[in-house]
């Protein structure tokens, strides 16, 4: 493990801390949908991080890498996952006490479209996408490709929970034009 490596793992294990601290700044909740629809993504974002962060733990995992990252882009990618961490908390902080680690409908919950949320529908997500893709690139291993690939089909699942959820719970047409406006994860991508 080289040392920008090392500085994007403590960016994760300070993003999580905060996160962590954060999680009771939040509205009651009004309502939820059943957790057995939930399982699948939980299961492969869960498979996800575990693979991305500790498959270097596996013996002879660690040394296979497909590239090893010069030491300077291994720096552009530690100052990207500080701009994605940034961008995760200007939309936790944006979203207020409507946040919630779980797909929730909160108490005088709206559609929130300013803000990260007029650039991406799911900025959170996409935050901690690209954290994690950079982290990914800079392991430069199979395996993290692998887990960060999880993590995507994971979030993309339950961004797709969330948004029926919402369009249930908010309005199928206040809901769809937003949709319509804002892209889901990736900005000027449907």
């Amino acid at each position: 493990m080289y040392l920008p490596e090392l500085a994007m793992y403590g960016l994760w294990m300070l993003w999580a801390a905060s996160w962590a601290a954060a999680a009771g700044w939040t509205a009651g909740t009004q309502k939820r949908p059943p957790v057995s629809g939930e399982i699948l993504y939980r299961v492969l974002t869960f498979a996800g991080f575990g693979v991305l962060f500790f498959s270097q733990l596996v013996p002879g995992v660690a040394h296979l890498r497909l590239w090893h990252m010069p030491a300077a882009f291994g720096w552009v990618c530690v100052a990207l996952t500080v701009l994605s961490f940034a961008f995760a908390w200007w939309a936790r902080l944006h979203l207020g006490r409507l946040w919630s680690a779980r797909v929730t409908r909160k108490e005088d919950h709206r559609i929130v479209d300013s803000g990260p949320y007029r650039i991406v529908r799911h900025p959170i997500y996409t935050a901690l996408l690209s954290a994690a893709l950079w982290l990914a690139l800079a392991k430069g291993t199979a395996w993290s490709l692998a887990g960060f690939a999880l993590l995507a089909v994971g979030y993309v699942l339950k961004a797709r929970i969330e948004e029926r959820f919402l369009r249930q719970e908010l309005g199928i047409l206040t809901y769809d034009a937003y949709a319509h406006r804002v892209a889901m994860l990736v900005p000027y991508l449907a």
